[in-house]
């Protein structure tokens, strides 16, 4: 991108399986920028095939950021990352380079584009597992009562662990302590419609996953971490640890995986389209959209935005 532009941030959005990842190579490669993951998986260093990390073919291409950050017997609160990506970008942006946001993780998203300012609330680990011991349908029937403003999904255990414990911390709801102040440079938000075919592609991957090695990796996992350790629940490695204990099969393991991420990526959707678009306008591409047409729109600098409250 032209040296004489103040440099910005690049936002590539979308729900699972969009297809982002080969997108954004491809847009990095014309256009010579760095990617940072919004994956709130992607961060943790082992769970590569079940959160489709980026290749190492592709991070060889492109620089990737905000990837294999910890392992999975360490927290990595929502702070953290926003701390990270907001170092990273500030450097970047010192060298005059403009870097591009890609992920589907909102809650991160948010906290780069809205500027929120989180609490600084260490872990404490025996809060946390007096919490665990309630079960997940307990602790987030508790949060909605304490915290009603809460967009935490009922099933997202580490979200809602979190959430209780800031609140029981602090005293007060982890909604009312997430002010904003949004950044001072430019933004241009594009986001990838979810494919009319999207089932035909969740399928596609998780067959091309198990192909990979997607079981041994969740194996490997379990016996470093533990098989009830929470980051081994969530989509598709807790569908898929069921078949390894024999609980179900592996076709109903691939079925159920099939439809929670089809599920996961309609709340994506609802969250994208509601919270995404609230500061910045989202350019909405079909995922075939051609990598010219994309690059008219980034290098036209009307698409982008500095959010009026920094003006």
């Amino acid at each position: 991108m032209s040296s004489s532009l103040s440099p910005g941030l690049i936002v590539l959005l979308g729900v699972t399986a969009s297809g982002k990842t080969n997108l954004a190579v491809q847009l990095a490669q014309n256009l010579g920028l760095p990617i940072l993951s919004a994956d709130s998986r992607q961060v943790y260093r082992g769970m590569d095939i079940g959160t489709a990390k980026p290749s190492l073919a592709e991070r060889s291409q492109v620089a990737h950021y905000l990837i294999d950050l910890v392992d999975l017997n360490s927290s990595f609160s929502l702070a953290e990352y926003q701390m990270a990506a907001q170092n990273l970008i500030q450097q970047f942006h010192t060298q005059g380079i403009t870097p591009m946001l890609v992920g589907g993780t909102g809650m991160y998203i948010k906290a780069i584009l809205h500027g929120m300012k989180i609490p600084q609330v260490a872990a404490q680990p025996e809060l946390r597992r007096q919490l665990e011991s309630l079960g997940q349908r307990h602790c987030h029937q508790l949060l909605t009562q304490v915290d009603p403003a809460t967009n935490i999904h009922q099933h997202d255990q580490v979200r809602t662990i979190r959430a209780l414990e800031i609140f029981l911390v602090t005293g007060t709801p982890p909604s009312a302590l997430q002010q904003e102040h949004p950044p001072d440079y430019p933004i241009l938000q594009i986001g990838l419609e979810t494919p009319t075919n999207h089932r035909d592609l969740i399928s596609d991957r998780l067959v091309q996953m198990l192909k990979q090695g997607w079981l041994s990796e969740i194996q490997a996992l379990q016996q470093q971490y533990g098989a009830d350790h929470p980051l081994l629940k969530t989509l598709g490695y807790g569908e898929m640890s069921a078949y390894l204990a024999n609980q179900i099969s592996l076709g109903q393991a691939q079925q159920a995986t099939i439809t929670h991420t089809l599920q996961f990526a309609k709340r994506q959707r609802t969250w994208f389209r509601n919270t995404g678009s609230q500061r910045y306008q989202i350019h909405w591409c079909d995922r075939t959209v051609s990598i010219s047409s994309l690059l008219d729109l980034i290098h036209n600098r009307e698409n982008w935005q500095v959010h009026p409250h920094n003006n």
